[in-house]
């Protein structure tokens, strides 16, 4: 039973976590597309050939076909085994992290809807209110669970509001072209999963995002003026991520440097 623990559950839940990878591309993929995730099978993309069941295994699929279509020769995007691959790993340390709990349940449903937020932000700039209001539920009910007291509690809801709040602030403050409404209940959401962490989890965000901003302006070709639209999704889901599993408190970390 201990040798399970130790190994078998861990490669489990990476196995669980990029199978659920893939399942949330194809529920990105579909959303609103009047197709049905849950029915119908996946074709390829290039071709429109029905894929077969072993051309759908996580992360294998892909390197047993050396990234290419099995169907039709066509290159595949690396996103998909990297996401699944993600996932998993996400789903290995939210178990170390929680132990075989409800919280951790609860919290591996919230991260398997926070990826498909940030697979569609990639994909459409925009994050529907179908996956928003579930995953600010689940993440509002990890809080619940999580919390030792009713004050930690109560404190978290308040850090997630303001939060949230400052977001709004932004989108409306530059008429949209700062900040996305939607990003306000998305980083609600990521508050209440990353409790007492989730100012720092805010900070990074911002940061990671400065950083990918200055290097995609650097890889501009010389002379272009234009602009380059950059979902905020996947860099407020990484800034909170990296707070909540590595328990980096910015504010300590600050305080410490100048004791």
């Amino acid at each position: 039973m201990m040798l399970y623990y130790q190994f078998a559950l861990p490669v489990t839940l990476f196995a669980l976590g990029a199978i659920t990878a893939s399942f949330m591309g194809v529920v990105a993929a579909r959303l609103h597309t009047g197709q049905s995730f849950l029915r119908g099978r996946s074709r390829c993309d290039a071709c429109g050939k029905e894929l077969s069941p072993l051309q759908l295994v996580p992360i294998f699929s892909y390197i047993g076909s050396r990234g290419r279509a099995m169907c039709c020769g066509a290159g595949i995007s690396i996103l998909s085994p990297l996401v699944e691959i993600l996932l998993g790993i996400l789903f290995v340390i939210s178990y170390l992290k929680l132990g075989l709990s409800v919280s951790l349940l609860i919290t591996l449903v919230s991260l398997a809807l926070m990826l498909a937020l940030v697979l569609y932000d990639f994909a459409h700039q925009i994050l529907p209110p179908v996956l928003l209001i579930p995953f600010v539920l689940s993440s509002a009910i990890a809080a619940y669970v999580g919390a030792s007291s009713f004050a930690d509690l109560m404190h978290t809801g308040f850090i997630a509001l303001i939060l949230a709040g400052i977001l709004a602030a932004l989108h409306f403050g530059s008429r949209g072209r700062a900040m996305g409404l939607a990003d306000t209940p998305f980083v609600l959401g990521l508050a209440f999963l990353v409790g007492p962490l989730a100012i720092s989890g805010f900070v990074y965000s911002f940061w990671i995002g400065a950083v990918v901003g200055i290097w995609l302006l650097l890889g501009r070709p010389k002379g272009s003026r234009m602009g380059v639209e950059v979902p905020f999704a996947p860099f407020l889901a990484a800034g909170f991520l990296l707070a909540y599993f590595t328990q980096w408190n910015l504010l300590l970390l600050l305080a410490g440097s100048l004791s």
